[in-house]
């Protein structure tokens, strides 16, 4: 499997990044999509808007949100985009975009995670 690398989507591209993907269900405040340089926004991968809501980037509930978002990524209806992506990672490198400004406590890092373990 290549690397998937993570990248807030403010961050300028560089040519290393491969296919960048935004995997947030809303679009980046204060981002042109013009000026977004993305692949793919695979929207339909992010956490549901009831567990984003829930989880409101709170540390106090990271663990909790880990194993809800897991368990969605899991579920039958998720598998077309979660294959989409594991595809992606076979062909080449791939960076998943997100707006969160935690770094270590975002839905794309258990992406990341789940992509590595489940491949």
């Amino acid at each position: 499997m290549a690397t998937v690398a993570l990248k807030r989507v403010y961050e300028p591209a560089e040519p290393e990044d491969g296919t960048r993907v935004l995997v947030d269900r809303l679009w980046p405040r204060g981002l042109r999509k013009d000026k977004a340089d993305l692949d793919l926004w695979a929207k339909d991968v992010a956490p549901s808007n009831a567990l984003r809501r829930w989880f409101d980037h709170k540390p106090e509930r990271w663990e909790e949100f880990e194993k809800r978002y897991r368990a969605e990524l899991a579920a039958p209806e998720a598998q077309p985009q979660v294959e989409s992506l594991r595809a992606m990672t076979r062909k080449g490198h791939v960076t998943l975009l997100y707006a969160a400004r935690d770094q270590s406590m975002n839905n794309a890092v258990v992406l990341r995670d789940y992509l590595r373990k489940r491949h």
